[in-house]
């Protein structure tokens, strides 16, 4: 059981820029019953922490409505999803041979217990998270990772970047030998798009910028596109049969740009609006195909399980592009905005 009473920790009290998130002393959490209390080790930055902390995802009545992953934020706010580190303290009902474990904690808040349970918030959103020294979490969502040769920044790299890529991938059912397209390849869910995916046999074709297509043909994918040139025919002649799944975090306009290129049955899969959120595009393409658009908002237990075994298995290896002080926080932030790096950023507390 830790002793420390206070901790320290970088929180939001208001919607805005980097300039919002401020240190803090703070006391350390208590687990409650059912719950751990997990000395974080570090966390990684997701895309998800810009938009939290700018309000920018809006709600269903009002698009351009300040709001947390989903819906209004209780204020202050400790930021972060990704937590690696070692189990400190358990709560009641709570195995006490979890204490000083290596663990991933599942960031999800989910609808129900059941294994296919819809993600409704998220740690770092809906709950506090990792930009801390300790963060609780329910014992279901810890995963005991002391067996996988993974580093403490290699698995705080795992929970929303491949947990999402991961959820993507079943939810689209990809399958060995399909074709896959991967857009906003360079990120963090891109590149842990491109390792599941050739991990299940698929053959990846992906999209980025110039500059980083050699770092992600790196990562594993079979080719890489320039997003910049004429992209739609970079990928019909990648693609002459047609793309099978498509794995999306643009959207915008290449989604109806690219449903055209969907083989017959084809899936094109959206879990990201970089490119922007509104989109049109042709329906004669969807039921004169068999084709679907499918919405993918992170994972399921099942999915997060399937990702855990993975890891221990060190079947995916996640790209840590650099690691920074939990009070550089802002500084990260900003970083990740520029999207100049490949791989995750990581705080250490």
């Amino acid at each position: 059981m830790t002793t420390v009473e206070t901790m320290r920790a970088m929180r939001i009290t208001r919607h805005g820029g980097p300039e919002v998130l401020e240190a803090a002393t703070v006391p350390v959490p208590a687990p409650q019953a059912g719950e751990v209390l997990v000395r974080v080790a570090a966390v990684a930055l997701n895309n998800t922490d810009l938009w939290t902390r700018e309000g920018a995802y809006g709600n269903p009545e009002d698009p351009q409505a300040l709001s947390g992953w989903r819906g209004p934020i209780d204020f202050p706010r400790v930021q972060g999803a990704d937590v690696s580190g070692r189990v400190a303290a358990v709560g009641p009902g709570v195995d006490g041979d979890l204490v000083g474990r290596r663990v991933v904690v599942d960031p999800a808040i989910y609808d129900s217990g059941g294994p296919d349970a819809n993600p409704v918030g998220l740690m770092g959103s809906e709950r506090d998270g990792g930009y801390a020294e300790y963060v609780t979490a329910p014992a279901e969502l810890v995963h005991d990772m002391t067996d996988s040769p993974l580093t403490f920044d290699q698995l705080a790299a795992l929970p929303t970047a491949y947990g999402t890529a991961l959820g993507m991938i079943e939810r689209g059912r990809l399958q060995d030998g399909e074709t896959a397209l991967v857009t906003g390849a360079s990120g963090g869910v891109g590149l842990a798009l491109i390792q599941i995916a050739r991990a299940r046999g698929a053959r990846v074709i992906a999209v980025s910028s110039a500059a980083k297509i050699e770092a992600v043909r790196e990562a594993g994918a079979h080719e890489v596109l320039d997003r910049a040139r004429d992209l739609a025919g970079q990928i019909r002649a990648a693609a002459p049969e047609g793309v099978d799944v498509a794995l999306d975090v643009v959207a915008g306009d290449l989604l109806a740009d690219g449903l055209p290129l969907l083989r017959e049955g084809g899936r094109w899969v959206v879990a990201g609006a970089l490119g922007g959120y509104g989109a049109a595009f042709d329906v004669r393409r969807l039921y004169l195909h068999n084709a679907q658009v499918i919405g993918s908002a992170m994972h399921t237990p099942r999915h997060f399980g399937l990702l855990m075994d993975l890891a221990r298995r060190a079947a995916i290896r996640p790209v840590v592009s650099a690691g920074l002080p939990l009070e550089r926080a802002a500084e990260a932030q900003e970083e990740l905005a520029r999207r100049r790096h490949v791989g995750k950023l990581v705080l250490h507390p």
